[in-house]
């Protein structure tokens, strides 16, 4: 019987695993988590479960008892330590498990502060897992003070939910903005007044020195000189692919474990997909950090481990949720050069152009052109930005 082991628990890994059996495989299907809890959603885990508003059990992607029913192996806690292509196994928990095919769902993992400059002190968080959150949320409470390290989504995010538990907030981004990576100045300008407007300290060009304290994080020194007592810091530099094993096994890795256009990496029995994963789009080769991702992405890959041949063409789109302000994302905005606003009353939209060429569109509250955006985006078709801007404009006709 054919048995394939698929290594990563999370959402690209359940999403694999349950395509499989949905589309007939009959095999043996084994699926290694390296924590000790069913796969499980990632995206509220900062907002509406750090907030109290979710409950661990409403994270989880499927009860533990689908992977039962539809026999799944789920191993829980036992981390992979090597892959052997050769004789296509890998050692696990002391044990040796063979594969007729492999997949790597390792999704990616967050930078961490170095040791010397305070990192390893208590107080100080990353935003990844489960029990990263759970440490965190034991650290936040009303009066104390939090710094944030890094202005991209993943510190925003962090920034808000705990202004609104109360926390005096400061966030700090070595670039000359927040956002600097990702987006552009219009968005990054709206993202940096909305905190300023709920009392966050918002400190650009600004990095870290080092944090101080003897056990537990005290105050941190930075790069201006300035010093802040702290009680916690919350560390959202990003994250970096989860690459290791394939790299240890020999695979080819280009910012991430490198894939062709049908998800196989460059040995033929081991395949890839979600955030751990890059592929070749658009004449470059790109790796997406998102559900929407994972998903799809993961699911080609069951569809093409059984026999398929179907080329990935992601359609990426990406969220974020801050204060009562969700941005939405439709798109990837590498290469614009020219922006279109469109403003009607509260909502916010930031459409990229480079040329004539519609690439992307940030939409702040305003769901209804951000569905519009990724239509057209999907479709190929570019509005002119004159269209675009005037408040006038029926945007659904632009899909015509």
């Amino acid at each position: 019987m054919s048995h394939i082991i698929v290594i990563g628990a999370g959402q690209a890994g359940s999403s694999l695993t349950a395509k499989l059996r949905n589309s007939g495989f009959d095999g043996e299907i084994t699926l290694i988590g390296a924590e000790s809890v069913p796969p499980y959603q990632r995206p509220p885990l900062s907002k509406a479960y750090l907030l109290g508003e979710m409950e661990k059990e409403r994270l989880f992607l499927r009860p533990e008892q689908f992977y039962a029913d539809q026999n799944i192996t789920l191993r829980l806690g036992s981390p992979v330590t090597g892959i052997d292509p050769t004789a296509k196994t890998i050692s696990i928990a002391g044990e040796t498990l063979k594969y007729d095919q492999l997949a790597l769902t390792t999704g990616s993992n967050p930078r961490h502060l170095p040791a010397d400059i305070g990192g390893a002190l208590n107080g100080v968080h990353v935003v990844r897992s489960l029990d990263d959150v759970d440490a965190m949320g034991a650290d936040m409470a009303p009066g104390k003070r939090a710094l944030i390290i890094g202005g991209g989504y993943i510190g925003l995010e962090a920034a808000a939910v705990a202004s609104k538990m109360g926390l005096e907030v400061t966030v700090i981004e070595m670039a000359d903005r927040i956002l600097k990576r990702v987006a552009a100045p219009e968005t990054a300008g709206y993202f940096r007044k909305l905190h300023e407007a709920h009392g966050v300290d918002m400190r650009e060009g600004v990095g870290l020195e080092r944090l101080l304290g003897e056990s537990h994080v005290k105050s941190a020194r930075l790069t201006d000189g300035s010093e802040l007592e702290v009680d916690l810091v919350v560390v959202g530099t990003g994250v970096t692919p989860g690459d290791a094993l394939a790299k240890k096994a020999g695979l080819a890795t280009e910012n991430g474990i490198e894939t062709d256009a049908h998800g196989r990496t460059s040995d033929p029995s081991i395949w890839a997909a979600g955030d751990c994963a890059s592929f070749p789009w658009q004449g470059e080769r790109i790796r997406l950090e998102c559900v929407q991702n994972a998903i799809e992405q993961a699911e080609l890959v069951a569809q093409n481990m059984m026999g398929d041949a179907k080329e990935y063409v992601p359609m990426p789109w990406f969220w974020s949720d801050q204060y009562d302000v969700k941005l939405q994302i439709a798109g990837l905005n590498t290469g614009y050069d020219k922006i279109a606003v469109r403003h009607v009353e509260d909502a916010v939209s930031y459409w990229y152009y480079k040329g004539d060429r519609l690439l992307a569109v940030d939409a702040m509250n305003d769901p209804r052109n951000f569905m519009i955006a990724k239509r057209l985006i999907a479709a190929g078709k570019s509005p002119c930005p004159d269209l675009v801007v005037r408040p006038e404009t029926d945007m659904k006709s632009l899909l015509k």
